[in-house]
């Protein structure tokens, strides 16, 4: 109680001891939630990307003479995972018929979802945009994305000249909105739409919102991919424990069909679960540099409890002598300006993590969000800033350490004087 009465009592002085923890809490709090957003968003995009679901993309990246896989976010050109070669490739490397051949020898395999990807001139009206166009397999695209109809019906095989469209470009894309049955111009060739997708909710990286949905075999006609070749591949196997085991055996028998060595490898493939730990390590590090740098305001508050503290002790001095000569130990008056201390970092992280409460609730209100949508079938790609209760407990103790350790000398001060000196302090 005398811990508290001694901070209510110079309220001014207390505010502004506060306030250098409650920025640096709420900014600690505020950069942490913002990736914990992401990588729940992360998680929830790639949810419906297929947890049994393999990517091979044509293309293999090598730095420095090593085999290093980079990817782009799937949906950013319709959905597929790409990867980028480099000057160690002589050739643009390509996917065909003889791969898919060879993929489906696997017994793992139950589908594969050819796909033809890229982007072209789409008129509806008076109004013309360009758009995403991904070309996939009738028979399996199902089978290896995660897609919802809004309304009308999926592809089929005799679907030569019919596409399935994203909501966004149903609905915002142009001046008017497109109803089953209306035709787009997509580079001088009609095309109807016969079905129109359900809202994905992906913000970042692509979406399927925005892409427009026909059989591969139409999408040659209309995209700069040659016949008989592919963008990319979905593959569907039917044990998601035996995933990598599955990676491997594919690498193994593309590499023998296109005669490649792990040297001259011109293709790569993906896992959902490793396009998910890549990110969650990029996102891991991009966190904890800015919280970092955030922390620096912590320190500031720090500074500013010990300056407080070193006030307080002089202004107690006289109270200090009266204690002692009343029989109060060293370690009495020690504790009883750690717990003041300790008392300015515990009211100090409370205020900060309400602070970060509002700060967040009121941006994601305004719907500013950190999603990343990761392309076909992801549902809830935005995610916002996620405030979770064990951020919030660590971020209190935190503070409440903070505020002790920077009491510490202040009070050994305190507890080291002399009865005698104390009381003719003026």
């Amino acid at each position: 109680m005398l811990s508290l009465n001694s901070i209510t009592h110079r309220k001014l002085r207390a505010w502004l001891t506060l306030l250098g923890i409650i920025i640096g809490v709420a900014a600690v709090v505020s950069i942490i939630s913002i990736g914990n957003g992401a990588q729940e968003s992360v998680n929830a995009s790639l949810s419906g990307f297929g947890a049994n679901v393999l990517t091979i993309s044509p293309g293999f990246s090598r730095a420095g003479g090593f085999g290093v896989r980079e990817f782009d976010f799937p949906g950013g050109d319709g959905g597929q995972t790409r990867q980028r070669t480099t000057s160690s490739t002589t050739s643009t490397p390509t996917l065909t018929n003889a791969d898919v051949l060879v993929i489906k020898n696997n017994p793992d395999v139950i589908a594969v979802n050819e796909i033809v990807s890229g982007r072209n001139s789409v008129t509806f009206g008076d109004k013309k945009t360009n758009a995403s166009i991904q070309g996939v397999n009738p028979l399996t695209w199902l089978s290896t994305t995660n897609v919802t109809l809004s309304s009308g019906r999926m592809l089929g095989t005799s679907d030569t000249r019919n596409i399935v469209i994203g909501y966004n470009l149903a609905t915002t894309t142009f001046s008017k909105p497109i109803n089953l049955g209306r035709q787009l111009d997509i580079n001088g060739i009609s095309f109807n739409v016969v079905g129109i997708l359900a809202s994905s909710g992906s913000s970042f990286g692509g979406s399927t919102d925005s892409t427009i949905y026909m059989p591969y075999t139409s999408a040659w006609d209309v995209t700069d991919v040659n016949k008989n070749q592919f963008s990319s591949m979905q593959v569907a196997v039917s044990d998601v424990s035996k995933v990598d085991q599955d990676l491997n055996a594919l690498t193994e028998s593309l590499m023998a069909s296109r005669r490649v060595t792990s040297k001259t490898q011109n293709f790569s493939i993906t896992s959902s679960q490793t396009i998910k730990e890549q990110i969650a390590s990029v996102t891991g590090t991009l966190t904890l540099f800015l919280g970092a740098i955030a922390a620096v305001s912590l320190l500031v508050g720090a500074i500013g409890i010990a300056n407080s503290m070193f006030t307080s002790v002089l202004e107690k001095t006289r109270d200090i002598g009266i204690m002692k000569a009343l029989g109060a130990t060293n370690n009495e008056v020690l504790i009883l300006f750690v717990i003041e201390s300790g008392l300015f970092g515990l009211i100090g992280g409370i205020l900060g993590v309400l602070v970060a409460f509002v700060l967040t609730s009121i941006l994601n209100l305004m719907g500013i969000n950190i999603g990343i949508g990761m392309g076909p079938g992801s549902r809830g790609g935005s995610a916002g800033m996620i405030i979770t209760p064990e951020l919030v407990i660590m971020a209190i103790i935190l503070s409440t350490i903070i505020g002790i350790i920077s009491g510490i000398m202040p009070a050994m001060n305190a507890s080291k004087m002399k009865p005698v000196d104390a009381l003719k302090y003026e």
